[in-house]
């Protein structure tokens, strides 16, 4: 035995040899005894067992380490991702919101564009229409100024023309007159009528005295002409003369008449050879050829009056049309005054509204030109 530990003690590489091999479960369950035969081997051996160990436990710290930072990172990341998917959310609605803004403010601008354009085009229709009607105006004044310039050169109180007022000529000579026929776009016809209804008698064998209340009345009037029934000289002859002749047994349609003659929209027409006209009023309230619609009586109707556009003749007495064309005259005579058609004197207008003033009260009384 002594023998075999020397030679194997004298043989090193084989302790190389075993130092060079990893140590297995084999060798860790070999016998004590042979531990203590190998002798200085133990100590290189367990040296390299505590440095592997240590880099194991170095590796299991690093990779610790290393999944701790990948777990911050993670967890950074995912926070990240978290404010990005919030301000994605964020913008999104935004970018909703100023969708729908964008979508109504684009609905509400073409909507105004269309409400402008039915605006322009109600305006232009109203303006054309507008320029229609002053152009008729136009039209009708220049011929009633026509009218009027022959009638008050040619004609004056104290010098009538006869051939503008037929019923100053001699029986033979003065023709039958169908009636007064009158409609709103001519007015002017009402001045030549109002001579057709009293003939009266020369001025120069008439005394007269001006009233200085009604002449004061007149010129104040004349200073500021007005058809409002306010100032003191409508409102005084509306009371004593136009309200009283046409106060008629129908008052619902008196009223409807004296608007239209204050509207300037009343026609008088003969009814001679002219079928009797199918309306929307009862015929019992349009009278007829042999009763008055407005007093109501059986009398030969040889005139109608149609209100405005309604459409609805009445039929009328001479006297009611007497009464009617008198109140005519006198609005017509007015509105060339505030129209600033006539160029006469303060004093000679002021006796031709007496002069019609009169001629209201006479057909209010009943007289009439046998004519009419």
């Amino acid at each position: 035995s002594q023998v075999s530990f020397e030679e194997e003690s004298q043989n090193p590489p084989a302790v190389g040899h075993w130092k060079a091999l990893m140590p297995s479960k084999g060798d860790k369950e070999e016998p004590e005894g042979g531990c203590q035969d190998a002798g200085g081997v133990d100590e290189p051996q367990s040296t390299e067992q505590l440095n592997v160990s240590r880099l194991r436990s170095s590796s299991v710290e690093i990779r610790e380490k290393g999944s701790e930072f990948l777990r911050d990172e993670l967890h950074k990341a995912q926070k990240e991702l978290k404010l990005k998917d919030k301000e994605c959310e964020r913008l999104s609605k935004v970018r909703e919101q100023l969708e729908q803004e964008l979508e109504e403010l684009t609905a509400s601008l073409f909507e105004e564009a269309h409400k402008m354009v039915r605006e322009a085009n109600t305006k232009q229709a109203a303006a054309e229409k507008q320029l229609r009607e002053a152009r008729g105006k136009i039209d009708m004044l220049q011929a009633e100024v026509t009218a009027l310039k022959t009638l008050v050169i040619t004609s004056t109180p104290s010098s009538p023309n006869r051939e503008l007022h037929p019923q100053l000529q001699s029986p033979s000579k003065a023709g039958f007159r169908k009636g007064h026929g009158r409609n709103k776009s001519t007015s002017s016809a009402m001045v030549s009528a109002a001579s057709q209804n009293v003939a009266p008698e020369p001025v120069s064998r008439e005394c007269k005295e001006v009233d200085s209340i009604l002449f004061a009345e007149f010129r104040a009037w004349k200073e500021s002409p007005t058809l409002d029934k306010s100032c003191s000289f409508l409102d005084r002859i509306y009371r004593e003369d136009v309200g009283p002749c046409l106060d008629f047994t129908k008052q619902e349609l008196s009223e409807l008449v004296r608007v239209a003659v204050e509207q300037n929209t009343l026609t008088i027409e003969p009814v001679a050879s002219q079928p009797v006209p199918v309306g929307k009023v009862a015929a019992e309230e349009c009278g007829g050829p042999k009763k008055c619609a407005l007093s109501g009586l059986p009398r030969t109707c040889k005139h109608r009056i149609m209100l405005g556009d309604s459409g609805n003749y009445y039929y009328i007495s001479p006297s009611c049309r007497a009464r009617i064309t008198a109140v005519c005259n006198f609005f017509t005579y007015i509105r060339y005054i505030q129209q600033g058609l006539v160029r006469q004197d303060v004093e000679l207008m002021y006796w031709e509204v007496m002069r019609l003033r009169r001629e209201m009260s006479l057909a209010k009384l009943g007289f009439y030109p046998s004519e009419m």
